[in-house]
């Protein structure tokens, strides 16, 4: 099966309700100011975001000819193309990095799929022929070492973790002279779930980026923020929060195999501006891959 067709697959609940009801839409209101409205209504309850689904609708009747207006085939590719338009930006390929190891702080709040998400992202870079190491950081929840351990093994890259309830700034220093001491490519830095609105768990977060800082070099490189697709908007206030605090550097958004309302990925390209590093639609180690704008969308309508 190719990625696209994983894609498809994974989007199939987003895909068929936001499928039908454009059908709906345009069977039964012709191209009427209400049928405007309803487009907006449409995109809202997608999770879209109000601000994003309201300029899009917007950009909509400006861009429309009377001929468009006539065939709603043709509103519905429009649709389309300002839609990928707006999405096109937050498809930003993988930097060259140069310094060895890369490393990638992986941050989220708890029950996104972190560590899971970790184990899929070693798969994909083994793939892709880096050699990668694996920071246990959640030292907090009890599996979470002993799941990063058999992802490693499931992947073959050597894991670096303390006993439970150890200080995660500390694992991650370990893990980062370790993977500088051994030549490897990538350090992948799982951290402990946390909501973004505990301030002293968020400044753990800060320990670690100073700790990692005092190493020389540019680490970490990356911050990557996991969202899970299907708590919709509140996935905002998370990125605004680690972002401000931490200075976020890509999105990954999983389970979007879970949700109906996948244009949220939409809404947060648009609202922050980020890349969106990864997209998650579904379960198997394939299904965790690069945002291509163009197959997203595809996808999606």
């Amino acid at each position: 099966m190719s990625l696209f067709e994983r894609l498809k697959i994974g989007l199939t609940k987003t895909r068929e309700r936001f499928s039908k009801g454009l059908d709906d839409l345009f069977k039964g209101s012709g191209n009427s100011e209400s049928l405007f409205d309803d487009l907006e209504g449409l995109l809202i309850t997608s999770d879209f975001g109000l601000e994003t689904s309201v300029a899009i609708i917007e950009e909509l009747r400006q861009r429309q000819d009377r001929e468009a207006a006539k065939q709603p085939e043709k509103l519905r590719m429009l649709l389309r193309q300002i839609v990928l338009e707006r999405l096109l930006p937050a498809q930003i390929d993988l930097p060259s990095w140069t310094e060895k190891p890369t490393v990638v702080l992986v941050v989220g709040v708890n029950g996104v799929g972190k560590t899971t998400t970790i184990g899929k992202l070693a798969y994909f870079f083994r793939k892709r022929g880096n050699s990668v190491m694996l920071a246990a950081g959640d030292t907090f929840r009890a599996a979470a070492v002993e799941q990063l351990r058999l992802w490693g093994e499931r992947c073959d890259c050597p894991v670096i973790a303390q006993l439970q309830g150890a200080d995660s700034a500390s694992v991650i220093y370990d893990a980062h002279n370790a993977a500088m001491a051994r030549g490897f490519d990538l350090l992948l830095a799982d951290t402990a779930g946390r909501l973004h609105t505990k301030v002293n768990l968020m400044e753990e977060l800060k320990k670690i980026k100073r700790v990692l800082g005092r190493q020389g070099g540019q680490a970490p490189h990356e911050v990557w923020l996991v969202l899970d697709a299907t708590t919709g908007q509140n996935a905002h206030s998370q990125v605004k929060k680690f972002y401000d605090d931490l200075g976020v550097t890509g999105l990954i958004i999983t389970k979007l195999d879970g949700t109906a309302k996948g244009g949220v990925v939409v809404g947060l390209a648009q609202a922050f501006g980020l890349p969106v590093r990864f997209i998650g639609v579904g379960e198997a180690m394939e299904d965790l891959r690069p945002f291509i704008a163009e197959q997203f969308v595809e996808a999606f309508f």
